[in-house]
């Protein structure tokens, strides 16, 4: 009879020869038991339901819960994931150094607005972003410097024998972001979540660093606290536009979930993205008590987020490279996982991530401005309530080196656009306002130009 070779004391004695800490090897080791007994992380519409308005309600007085918030900002931290390279974007570093408003960064935005409210700023870091992300800090020298620490890394699954995935020509390339679920072990591990207590904070709001319109937000904070609850997740209605996000849950025996794309079998995708039925989607905008989480992790414990297992190439350049497993979870998903967790519906403003240059354009437009304490606010001059749809010409503005170079004098007046579609190649100049729902075509080989100070309302097509 030939032995089976179990593949996991491989994985781990590759992890350890990269010094990643025995909690994240036992962590990746939790997963990797399911992916060998066949486990997909999918979770079917059977096992469980929506929820309904009145459950993430923000109850009381805002008024009273900002009061109380104010009083708590000293006990409290920011936690920033500044993991992410907008490789999407055609960038080649960090998406938190890409300008956005008034030539400044995310990450100089961020800075500043938490210097001006006091509360506590961390960065949770990629091995990629980690060393340009202190080379910006040394440069903009902040007068109180944020905390950092590091995300961790899982080495990618062979699908063929769930061995190791090796590739001597990219090493890099056998490792996958574990997602950001990995921040809560990465808190632990790092030795940030004991000194964060040490020093009296309590309440950590976590975001993303391409959402500037999360920001830490009293009210919020007064309410989470007053509640006394472990965990929220902050949630907003979806529109047409958000049928791919993850959704908020209540699994079968009652508890709050987070169920993504990824986690919904695929014949029940239609139901998935019925945004009659899931109502609320998942800002990434989430608040824990810090002595709660403590509490989970006591005694170096794997904190079991749900799984999502992503099948990909080893390159994901190259399709004919050998296929894959990549383990990964979800900040969010941690909301399964504290008895009492919330959830509370916000306003659309407090979720405006760039993923794209339609994004970007948008956020540099005048439907934006910063305001006296450096948050990002709509313009109060904007008289239409939902943002303009933006849809700019993927080979031309897909990357944000094209996009500069095409809206070189900034971006046109988009105030009061309802929408702004571009097919071909259209360069801007400056003063440009646009009006309404606006469509340009340039169907031509050649590079058609708009002149500065040109009014558009409705459909122009230059000659091809």
């Amino acid at each position: 009879m030939t032995s089976v070779i179990d593949p996991l004391p491989a994985f781990a004695a590759k992890m350890q020869a990269h010094g990643l800490p025995s909690l994240v090897i036992d962590t990746f080791a939790h997963y990797y038991r399911q992916v060998a007994g066949g486990q997909t992380g999918l979770i079917p519409d059977c096992t469980i339901t929506p929820v309904t308005p009145a459950e993430v309600a923000l109850t009381g007085d805002p008024a009273d819960w900002t009061q109380t918030g104010r009083g708590l900002l000293d006990r409290s931290v920011q936690i920033v994931l500044n993991g992410g390279l907008g490789t999407s974007m055609g960038l080649q570093g960090p998406t938190s150094l890409l300008a956005v408003k008034q030539g400044r960064s995310f990450l100089e935005i961020i800075l500043d607005q938490t210097a001006r409210s006091g509360v506590k700023l961390a960065l949770m870091n990629s091995f990629s972003t980690d060393g340009p992300a202190r080379q910006a800090l040394k440069r903009l020298n902040p007068a109180i410097p944020p905390i950092l620490f590091l995300q961790h890394k899982f080495p990618k699954i062979l699908r063929q024998d769930l061995n190791p995935a090796t590739w001597p020509a990219r090493p890099d390339l056998e490792w996958n972001p574990p997602g950001h679920g990995d921040i809560y072990t990465a808190l632990k591990t790092s030795g940030v979540l004991q000194t964060l207590l040490d020093q009296g904070i309590v309440y950590a709001f976590i975001c993303n660093c391409d959402n500037l319109g999360a920001v830490l937000d009293p009210c919020l904070l007064g309410f989470f606290a007053g509640k006394g609850a472990p965990f929220m997740m902050e949630v907003a209605e979806k529109t047409p536009s958000d049928v791919k996000g993850g959704h908020l849950a209540r699994s079968v025996e009652g508890r709050l979930l987070l169920r993504e794309a990824a986690q919904c079998p695929q014949e029940e995708i239609g139901a998935f993205q019925d945004i009659a039925h899931y109502r609320y989607f998942n800002t990434n905008n989430v608040w824990v008590n810090l002595k709660a989480l403590d509490a989970l992790l006591q005694g170096d414990r794997v904190l079991p987020l749900p799984m999502i297992l992503n099948p990909k190439t080893l390159d994901p350049r190259d399709p004919a490279s050998p296929p894959v497993f990549q383990v990964e979870t979800a900040m969010g998903a941690a909301i399964s996982l504290f008895d009492g967790a919330m959830a509370v519906a916000v306003p659309r403003t407090r979720f405006l991530p760039v993923k794209k240059c339609n994004d970007l354009l948008v956020l540099r437009s005048d439907c934006f401005v910063l305001d006296d304490q450096g948050r990002l606010v709509p313009n109060p001059a904007r008289s239409n309530d939902t943002l303009p749809k933006v849809a700019l010409d993927s080979g031309h503005y897909g990357f944000v080196d094209q996009l500069d170079v095409r809206f070189a004098a900034g971006a046109p007046s988009l105030v009061d656009c309802t929408s702004l579609t571009v097919n071909g190649d259209v360069r801007f100049e400056a003063g440009v306002t646009l009006r309404g729902a606006v469509t340009i075509s340039n169907p031509g080989p050649g590079q058609a130009l708009v002149r500065a100070g040109t009014l558009i309302q409705g459909d122009i097509q230059f000659n091809g």
